[in-house]
């Protein structure tokens, strides 16, 4: 049985299509349910939601095979997994912003605040600029309207709640996609079917 994680949202609907497409359907998985795991014994195959940010998790502990995780989840995190295919999908980018009309002062050290702290912290000593972190885990936006960051390093799919919130993009640091990972262990195990899925999905695009 080969246990695959897709994460929870629109981004795992549009991950198991994919798959669906590809020949590895479970139809349980698109009923109404409170359930998280579902399974399609004559393919082989077991499916089960996660947080997205915790999928990387379960593959790098081997409580699944494979799963989907986005570029940005891999760069902060660094787990101890393959990333296999990008699936090409859940597009946008990590970036930083700031109130309109922000001018950074080299000479004063560049408060920041993120809940991608590592992420911020390699982008920045990268260009050698000192900075104060300020973790947050959610209303990023918030920080510099109340003057508790300079700026902000965050996802930035459409912009527009940076632009409802008179921020804008001063920088994009990298593009995101939804990757495809798999556990090193099951990988030397379930290559051929691994790498099955590989290429149909590749076939997709």
């Amino acid at each position: 049985m080969l246990n695959i994680a897709l994460p929870k949202g629109r981004l795992g609907e549009n991950v198991y299509s994919l798959f669906e497409k590809a020949g590895f359907e479970c139809p349980e998985v698109t009923e109404k349910s409170r359930k998280l795991i579902f399974e399609n014994a004559e393919k082989g195959i077991r499916y089960f939601w996660v947080k997205p940010s915790d999928v990387a998790i379960y593959v790098e502990r081997g409580a699944a095979d494979i799963g989907v995780a986005g570029k940005d989840i891999l760069l902060e995190y660094e787990p101890d997994v393959y990333e296999l295919f990008d699936l090409n999908i859940g597009n946008c980018n990590m970036a930083v912003a700031s109130i309109a009309g922000f001018r950074d002062n080299p000479q004063k050290t560049l408060r920041v605040a993120t809940k991608f702290s590592n992420i911020a912290k390699r982008y920045y000593s990268s260009i050698g600029r000192d900075i104060d972190i300020i973790h947050l885990n959610g209303s990023i936006e918030l920080a510099p309207l109340l003057n508790l960051s300079d700026v902000i390093v965050d996802i930035v799919e459409t912009g527009s709640t940076l632009k409802a919130n008179n921020l804008k993009v001063i920088n994009t640091i990298f593009p995101i996609s939804a990757r495809l990972i798999a556990n090193k262990s099951s990988y030397k195990f379930n290559d051929t079917v691994i790498n099955e899925l590989v290429s149909r999905l590749a076939k997709q695009q």
